[in-house]
């Protein structure tokens, strides 16, 4: 692909939107690791975001979809894709009633605020998920109990041919760290949360007890990706990794963290081989001491 043209085309068409050749991925993730992306545009909407990927499948190109790029590792070499991240806190999210609707690129945690200062609960737990709302769907994130699943009643997306289709309650296929937006080629654009009056400063306080918890028991001062590994059936991937004595170990400038072994963080210079042959690490220290093998939350990207 001639990405210097393709880029040219796109301003041409689409003059607002922000459009950056060979741009280093460890900006746009929160492992702050990564080389170069051949093509990273920045939609400010979801109408933005639709009318560039039609442009693209003109193009003949596929691009790489991601949200605030939270719960990614790109490689340390060039990424040759087009990828599209919808630009960090945009998006329009409107409440009516007891239902919250949020853009895709609006964070988890405007949307949560949005639901607080209106009075309505049911979104506490995603106040800290540092992803955005077409992230957070796609991979049905939670926290501290909660999931997405339950109170998203509604998203619109694009299929795989692109075109816009609206999916409703069951339809979303929710389950654990999964929709029916993953690996499909489907693009979601905005989502609907039903949510329940309450009161106000109840719905910030317990906003603020879980920011507290969530400050002692994370490495939320390093770089990660969050929870590297699923948890597990019958178990939890941080006791596993703890109980095998895999706490501060580390590869290069990869380590477990030591405040929880859940997190892999990035001590300064990490790189993305570094994180992966700790994670396959891990990987096998587990199963040999307990028979489980450790399923990555992380999505690994190839160059």
């Amino acid at each position: 692909m001639d990405y210097t043209s393709l880029i040219h085309d796109i301003r041409q068409a689409l003059p607002g939107l922000e459009v950056r050749q060979d741009e280093p991925m460890r900006e746009h993730c929160s492992f702050r690791i990564g080389g170069p992306a051949a093509a990273l545009a920045l939609p400010r909407s979801a109408e933005e975001l639709e009318a560039l990927c039609a442009l693209l499948r003109r193009a003949g190109e596929k691009p790489l979809i991601l949200g605030k790029g939270t719960n990614i590792l790109p490689p340390d070499g060039r990424l040759d894709r087009f990828v599209v991240c919808a630009c960090p806190g945009a998006g329009r999210i409107a409440v009516s009633g007891c239902t919250v609707t949020a853009d895709c690129g609006a964070t988890l945690a405007q949307t949560a605020m949005a639901a607080a200062e209106a009075g309505l609960t049911g979104l506490e737990f995603a106040h800290g998920i540092p992803g955005s709302v077409g992230g957070g769907v796609v991979m049905n994130a939670g926290a501290y109990g909660g999931e997405l699943k339950d109170v998203a009643v509604r998203t619109e997306y694009l299929d795989d041919q692109l075109v816009r289709r609206t999916a409703e309650g069951a339809e979303q296929a929710f389950s654990y760290r999964h929709s029916l937006f993953s690996h499909s080629g489907a693009v979601v654009l905005r989502t609907a949360f039903a949510l329940a009056p309450a009161d106000r400063e109840s719905i910030l306080s317990r906003m603020r007890e879980l920011a507290a918890r969530r400050r002692a028991s994370q490495p939320l001062e390093q770089p990660s990706a969050g929870s590297t590994f699923k948890r597990p059936a019958g178990g939890f991937a941080a006791a596993l990794i703890d109980q095998a004595g895999l706490k501060g170990c580390s590869v290069g400038g990869a380590m477990v963290s030591e405040k929880h072994a859940g997190f892999v963080v990035n001590t300064g210079l990490a790189t993305a081989a570094d994180v992966r042959r700790l994670m396959e690490h891990i990987q096998k220290t587990v199963l040999a001491r307990s028979g489980i093998w450790l399923e990555p939350e992380v999505l690994v990207l190839e160059g």
